[in-house]
Formats: structure tokens, C-alpha cells, sequence
């Protein structure tokens, strides 16, 4: 859960000329591009996978802390070989799927598969990792007030009081994101209540009651570090986001055997497991490097 700014179209400029200087296309073979997203659990993942397909005779170059959609169009510009990305986010934010909130996670992963096949992306099989947005408050304060669930949120402020939210910007325009929920759950937050930040900063600032709610990553270790309750998602808004591996179809054509080595990482992802490793970077203070090189060696991966 699955990042995440847009980068400016400069960014994006000095970013594909840097790549193709580098030479970094697709399909050629046993030479690999990783991409990833700008947050952690992202950044764990290109490491990981770098680690991995070194570890079985690649070479690869990796190019990480990207916002999503410059590394999705990098992707399909022949630039990023594969990274792993988020079926809610393919699905509604890439292919602009409606109603794609309203899928049953195989339904929605058949869909992206099918969709992206035909820009010349595989999608292989999606990890029990399931990085959804959600949405926490401190469990002191939840408790307090005996809620569970966002119906029983939006009606506490639609007769008590509303309580200030904390996003990224991303998700503050993402159809998945704030515009939608205001409209699945018929509440509108007041502009001054809404308070963007970087990812990383939302954490801190609802534990330390800066905000009353923070929009989280599901499988983020602070959530439980830091004693927050994520409020049930009773309306279904959140969208399925199994974090899966994606490669380019000419990649994995000069490169079979990257189907099964990925398939087989895949595996060992699930929401404890990615809680885990998260939790080792933001709250342990690890190094993602440290985090990822025990994690492959403890499971075997190399």
C-alpha cells in the first residue's frame, strides 16, 4: 500500500535522460532495472529484490525513491524493468477502473492483469501483502469515544465534532483517495481540517495529537508501535492493494526464469511479514540495506 507524489515534469525529464544514458532498457538479458516507490516499505522491497537477483546472477540496477506515477510511465517507456506495485492502485488510479472499490481482490487482480497485458506488463502472483490505505486514530482517543468503524466516525462529527486529517497529497486528489471516500461515506472534511504532509510525517503527528486521524499504510509498523486503531472500513471504500511483482512482457520473454525467482518471493510477503520489516526502518532504526540482507537470508531466499 501500496506512495507516492507526483515529480514535476523536470524531474521526470532529467530522469529519462539519465536512464538512457545508462543504457537501462528492457530485454536485455541477465541485465535488470528495479524500480520502487518513495517510501519505506517500497525502498525495502527494490533492496530485496536487487539482494535477490543478484544473488541468482543478474546484474541489476536499481533506481528507487520515485513517485508512483513517474515510475509506473517508466515502466511502460522501457526504462524500469519491474517493481512491485499495488492492484488498487493499477486499478483505479492507472486503467481508471469504475467502481473497481467494489471488487473482490481476485476480481480486481484478474482485471489489472488483463488491462496491463495489454501495455506489455505481466503481472505474476500477488503476495498475501495487502498495503491498503487505512484510516487510525490513537487508540486512547478511540476508545474513548468507542469507536470502530468510519460509519461510526463520520457520525460522531456529523453530531459532535470534526476532527482534523492527516493525508499525503497524493491521496488528497487520488480517485481512491480523499474524493472518493468524501463520496462513500457522504462526509466532506472543511479545507482547514485537511492537513497534507509528507508520508513519513503523518505518524508522528498523530501520535502526538498534531491531527485527531491519520490516513496510514496498512502494513506499516508504527501503526502498532505507535498504539493506533485503524477503523474498520465497514462501506468497503478501500480497494485491495496485494502488492505484486510486475515486469515488462520483453523483460520476462528474454528473462523465463524471472517468473518463478519472483513468484517464489512473493511467497514469503504477507501483512505481518511486511509489518515487521517496516517496523525495523522507521521505529528500530535499521537501515533498509540491514533489513532487507537479513530478511532474504533468514527465509532462505539466498
Amino acid at each position: 500500500m501500496f506512495r507516492r507524489r507526483f515529480l514535476s515534469l523536470a524531474t521526470a525529464a532529467i530522469f529519462a535522460t539519465g536512464a538512457l544514458a545508462a543504457g537501462t532498457t528492457a530485454a536485455s538479458a541477465q541485465s535488470i532495472t528495479v524500480g520502487g516507490k518513495n517510501f519505506t516499505e517500497q525502498l525495502l522491497m527494490a533492496e530485496m529484490t536487487t539482494l535477490y537477483l543478484e544473488d541468482n546472477g543478474y546484474d541489476v540496477s536499481k533506481r528507487d525513491g520515485m513517485g508512483s506515477a513517474v515510475l509506473r510511465r517508466a515502466q511502460e517507456n522501457a526504462q524500469i524493468d519491474l517493481y512491485w506495485e499495488y492492484v488498487g492502485t493499477s486499478l483505479i488510479v492507472y486503467n481508471e477502473v469504475e467502481g473497481g472499490e467494489e471488487m473482490e481482490p481476485d476480481e480486481a487482480y484478474e482485471t489489472v492483469k488483463d488491462l496491463d497485458a495489454e501495455k506489455g506488463l505481466v503481472w505474476l502472483e500477488p503476495s498475501d501483502a495487502n498495503n491498503t490505505y487505512a484510516m487510525a486514530m490513537r487508540e486512547d482517543h478511540a476508545e474513548e469515544l468507542g469507536l470502530e468503524t468510519l460509519s461510526e466516525l463520520i457520525e460522531h462529527m456529523e453530531e459532535e465534532e470534526v476532527f482534523s486529517l492527516g493525508v499525503n497529497a497524493e491521496w488528497a486528489a487520488r480517485p481512491d483517495g480523499l474524493p472518493g471516500f468524501q463520496e462513500h461515506y457522504d462526509f466532506t472534511w472543511a479545507r482547514g481540517d485537511v492537513r497534507r504532509m509528507e508520508t513519513g510525517l503523518i505518524y508522528p503527528a498523530l501520535r502526538d495529537g498534531d491531527v485527531d486521524l491519520g490516513v496510514v499504510f496498512a502494513t506499516d509498523g508504527r501503526i502498532d508501535a505507535f498504539e493506533f486503531r485503524v477503523l474498520e472500513d465497514d462501506k468497503a471504500f478501500f480497494p485491495n492493494y496485494a502488492m505484486t511483482p510486475v515486469v515488462r512482457q520483453d523483460t520476462l520473454e528474454a528473462n523465463p526464469e524471472l517468473e518463478d525467482l519472483l513468484n517464489r518471493m512473493s511467497e514469503h510477503l504477507d501483512d505481518d511479514t511486511m509489518q515487521t520489516l517496516n517496523r525495523q526502518v522507521d521505529v528500530d532504526g535499521r537501515t533498509i540495506e540491514e533489513v532487507a540482507q537479513s530478511f532474504l537470508e533468514e527465509e532462505g531466499l539466498i
